[in-house]
């Protein structure tokens, strides 16, 4: 679907996804999974298959990453490990996507914000420690609402945090996951084909589809058609 330039331009909140979108943590998580399955006396899962688990917040990611035999004192007991070892190691091989800053650059005269299923304080952990925390005015995490993506809570929190209306609101996400959110809010959305979890757009149709984040602001600025 294109998105016709008149609306584009009267885009003023931007609400980004963090995994896939932002940042590719892709190693970060799978190493941190795998650590949690060998403390667990399993052996290691391929990074892809792990990355397809992520996005619908820690708790189903370690669910899915020990298999259909672990019981809820085993996903307990896996929860806790990943979060403490992910915790000392998230920012080892974690990287901002090339354009991302870039591309947040140019949009910074927009409010723009992050929702995303990790927790909140990893999220903004995150953010400062690659240099990109100060351009977002809201984060909001898995833990800041009662129910996580898709719900459109967040969505509609930011809104009513910054006064723009559903016409005036695009989600920015990696996965089927962030469409639907913004469906739900009745927001526009953009997918990005680089991330992680872009192969389960297929499931879904964003209004818009980048390759590079890059595309984005002059898109908005009206100097470029979608």
């Amino acid at each position: 679907m294109t998105i016709p330039g008149n609306v584009l331009v009267d885009i003023r909140l931007l609400i980004f996804d963090l995994d896939g979108t932002l940042i590719d943590s892709k190693t970060d998580l799978a190493l941190s999974v795998n650590a949690m399955r060998q403390q667990m006396g399993l052996t290691p899962l391929a990074h892809d298959l792990i990355a397809s688990y992520v996005g619908q917040g820690v708790h189903i990611l370690v669910r899915r990453a020990l298999g259909e035999k672990a019981g809820e004192e085993d996903i307990r007991e896996g929860l806790d490990f990943f979060l403490e070892y992910y915790r000392l190691h998230m920012l080892d091989n974690t990287v901002i996507y090339p354009g991302v800053r870039e591309a947040l650059e140019e949009l910074r005269t927009r409010q723009l914000a992050v929702l995303t299923n990790k927790s909140e304080k990893l999220s903004r952990v995150i953010l400062e420690g690659l240099g990109i925390a100060h351009y977002f005015s809201f984060v909001y995490g898995g833990n800041s609402f009662p129910r996580k993506k898709p719900d459109p809570a967040g969505v509609h929190t930011l809104m009513q945090d910054t006064g723009a209306s559903p016409r005036q609101t695009m989600i920015v996400g990696d996965s089927e996951t962030d469409v639907v959110t913004g469906q739900n809010a009745g927001v526009w959305t953009c997918g990005v084909a680089y991330g992680f979890g872009a192969p389960t757009l297929v499931n879904t149709s964003p209004d818009l589809l980048l390759a590079d984040l890059r595309d984005l602001p002059p898109l908005l600025d009206g100097k470029k058609r979608a």
